[in-house]
This record gives C-alpha cells, sequence and structure tokens, in this order.
C-alpha cells in the first residue's frame, strides 16, 4: 500500500509507535498488499486505540474474527451518516 498524503519514512523514524498504529489502521480499512497479513496478536493489543478509527463494518469484522462476537450493525447505518452513531 503506497499512502500520497503522509511520509511514512519520516513519520516511522520520528514516531515509531504512532506510527505502527496508523500503518494498521491503514491497512485493515484500505486493504493489505498482496500477500501481507495482519499479526493477531498486534490487533489485539492495539484494538483499544485504533477501534475508532476504523469503518464500522471492518471493525464488526475483525471483532468477530478476533473474538466472535456476533451482533449486526444498526439498519438505518450508511456510509454518508456512520460516524453520527455511536456504536457500542
Amino acid at each position: 500500500m503506497w499512502n500520497w498524503s503522509t511520509d511514512e519514512k519520516t513519520f516511522r523514524k520520528k514516531y515509531p509507535k504512532e506510527y505502527r498504529l496508523w500503518r494498521l489502521v491503514q491497512l485493515i480499512n484500505y486493504g493489505l498488499d498482496e500477500g501481507e497479513k495482519l499479526d493477531r496478536e498486534e490487533v489485539k493489543k492495539a484494538w483499544p486505540k485504533i477501534k475508532d478509527q476504523l469503518d464500522p463494518y471492518k471493525a464488526r469484522a475483525i471483532e468477530y474474527l478476533l473474538w466472535e462476537k456476533m451482533y449486526s450493525l444498526p439498519d438505518n447505518l450508511t456510509f454518508w451518516n456512520w460516524h453520527k452513531h455511536k456504536i457500542p
């Protein structure tokens, strides 16, 4: 994945912990490179810090895959209004 709006080299060098959290969010929201995988334990450890920055549908999918939480999203949730909803 190539991010055109962020100087990743400088970001990684100056703020390594923040960079890793940002990178996890980017990979989950926008996809992995071919052959790339997420580290299950790293995602679990970072979850409290990154979950609010994720697309709600992808966050629910990750919660299901990691903790087998089964619940549904509100019926009226769309791309245009998801940021207005407080999802438990």
